[in-house]
């Protein structure tokens, strides 16, 4: 039982010796280029698992740098917080005071020296969760300067040149006509 069924099939006649001996060549060639491409198949599964490996990396970096982008905001939120709770001003004031806020007019109450500071741009007003505080204007500078969205408003504090009793003065030097009905 030793002999394999190509040397029983050459002693029948059944095929020759050349045909027998292309058919073992062509095993052997099959043979080789199975073990060529399970190399080649091992190489690409190695560089699938590296690109896996490469995007992974990618993806833990990204989402790393998105962790670290939302603590710092946390920070600078929290920085803020304290920046408005520590310098707000109280107000008990009756004189309702408007501005806009996100294309809204909103209203606060202050007192009269608080809403003249407001529009000198003395004091600001600020955002601090769903309610608005006064503030210094120094203050409302820095928590600007770390984000811009929770500053309602600062007044640009004007430069005065005259003031209200200079106005008077120089009008008075006018006559006012007897004819003039008020």
């Amino acid at each position: 039982m030793a002999n394999s069924l190509q040397d029983q099939l050459l002693k029948a006649g059944l095929v020759d010796s050349k045909k027998a001996k292309q058919v073992q060549r062509q095993k052997k060639k099959q043979t080789k280029q199975q073990h060529k491409s399970g190399v080649q198949a091992v190489d690409e599964t190695k560089l699938a698992a590296q690109q896996a490996q490469r995007e992974k990396a990618d993806k833990d970096r990204e989402m790393n740098r998105q962790r670290l982008a939302e603590a710092e905001h946390k920070a600078i939120a929290a920085q803020i917080k304290q920046l408005i709770e520590s310098n707000r001003q109280p107000r008990n004031g009756e004189i309702g005071y408007s501005f806009s806020h996100d294309n809204k007019i909103k209203k606060i109450y202050v007192d009269a020296r608080q809403q003249k500071q407001l529009e000198r741009g003395i004091l600001a007003v600020v955002v601090l969760g769903d309610q608005f505080e006064l503030v210094a204007a120094p203050v409302a500078e820095k928590v600007a300067q770390r984000d811009a969205d929770y500053v309602a408003l600062l007044n640009n504090p004007k430069e005065e040149t005259s003031s209200p009793d200079s106005d008077d003065e120089y009008y008075a030097q006018f006559e006012i006509p007897d004819d003039l009905m008020w």
